[in-house]
């Protein structure tokens, strides 16, 4: 009998440890607790504060581009990954882009902002962000720029609303299947509450889509970020950084190059539109004043 008594050991311990691993996944998804201090902000930082619908508060920067820069207004507007402060992100794109207006801010439950995080609240306060950005700036362009978890958010956006573009660095297909890779004993399927269908949202949208990827990411994985390439119908941009895996990326020249190459080939994207277009109305206004004889 001693076998059965270790099996249904095994079974109360597996049962304990899905049990933890339910009760801790909002916490493992989205650690706030363990998100650093922001740095310093560039002196022409503004604090914003957004309301949603829900009466909570999403606390953010401006950062503004160069008093010398002239041009249409692009916004980048920033989703970073699950223990990143919304102000890093902010002085990473002005350092990247300091001719570009910058927007970030904290995610539901980050402080300062207010909340609880989750996979839905991400998802629903994108596009609040994203309208407060247009009402308050007034941009030619928006480009959602997202890192990690923040793909997932900035991949919903370009379903929801008309973006120029996406950045998206290390980008993956889905929540569920990401956590299968990471806990591929357990029943993820029955266990998981935060979904995120990155690739479903990507695949019906025309957005133009910049991936950047590295090479020996173990967050997530290299076949994750494939599915969602696949997905993606106007990729105008794919970039692997070799060497390097998911947090040291950004710290190599390569991935300075490929944002900055990234950015350029999504206004481009939108430019040829425009051209189309443009061109399109020319044809139909010519063939307007032919047919009355002009």
């Amino acid at each position: 009998m001693w076998f059965i008594k270790i099996a249904l050991v095994l079974v109360v311990v597996f049962g304990a440890v899905l049990l933890l691993l339910s009760f801790m996944q909002t916490r493992m998804l989205f650690p706030a607790y363990l998100v650093a201090p922001p740095p310093e902000l560039p002196p022409s930082a503004v604090a914003l504060d957004v309301e949603t619908g829900a009466g909570e508060h999403l606390y953010g920067v401006h950062i503004p581009p160069a008093p010398s820069h002239s041009g249409e207004r692009v916004v980048l507007l920033g989703f970073g990954g699950n223990a990143w402060n919304a102000a890093c992100m902010a002085v990473l794109l002005h350092r990247l882009f300091p001719d570009r207006d910058v927007v970030t801010f904290h995610y539901r439950g980050y402080r300062p902002s207010t909340g609880r995080p989750s996979a839905a609240a991400l998802l629903a306060d994108a596009p609040i962000l994203y309208d407060d950005v247009i009402d308050r700036l007034g941009p030619a362009q928006v480009v959602a720029v997202g890192y990690s978890i923040g793909t997932g958010v900035a991949a919903e956006l370009a379903s929801r609303r008309p973006l120029a573009g996406v950045i998206l660095v290390s980008p993956f297909d889905n929540l569920e299947a990401l956590a299968r890779e990471h806990f591929p004993w357990a029943p993820v399927g029955l266990l998981l509450r935060h979904q995120m269908p990155a690739a479903d949202a990507i695949r019906g949208a025309t957005t133009p889509v910049a991936i950047i990827a590295a090479e020996n990411d173990r967050i997530i994985p290299p076949r994750r970020t494939e599915a969602f390439r696949t997905a993606a119908a106007n990729l105008v941009f794919d970039r692997t950084i070799p060497n390097v895996g998911h947090n040291d990326l950004y710290q190599t020249p390569a991935f300075e190059a490929a944002m900055t190459e990234a950015l350029t080939r999504i206004l481009e994207a939108g430019t040829q539109v425009t051209a189309s277009q443009v061109a399109g109305t020319d044809a139909t206004d010519a063939a307007a004043l032919s047919s009355r004889g002009c």
